[in-house]
């Protein structure tokens, strides 16, 4: 069954859970900005996107836009800027997928289909 942190109001998730639904996925669901990813999920994502921090980052949010983070986050050790997610569902990329063997930020279809299909 995979996990899906996701924002009720963001069409990319919309997107995604109509995608899921269509495959006959299994999934649940978890509000995203009141429970946001754990620290071992974060890096357990943060792994799969080959280390690359800014993956994990909603870049086109507000919070991410108010806080600077375009500047600041380039140079922010990993640990920080996971802490950062932890504590901030807002900055996180959704949907943000966990489940056996998978772990995606974001909805691509084609990364999905590759994933899980």
């Amino acid at each position: 069954m995979l996990k899906l942190y996701v924002y009720k109001n963001c069409g990319t998730c919309k997107k995604a859970l109509k995608w899921l639904d269509a495959h006959d996925a299994a999934y649940k669901t978890a509000p995203i900005r009141e429970t946001p990813p754990t620290p071992a999920e974060l890096e357990r994502m943060l792994k799969a996107a080959g280390g690359n921090v800014r993956k994990l980052f909603n870049t086109s949010g507000a919070d991410y836009r108010a806080m600077d983070l375009k500047d600041k986050l380039p140079g922010m050790d990993a640990a920080k800027a996971l802490a950062l997610l932890a504590k901030n569902g807002n900055l996180v990329k959704r949907p943000f997928v966990l489940g056996k063997g998978v772990a995606l930020a974001g909805f691509k279809e084609a990364e999905w289909e590759k994933a899980l299909l």
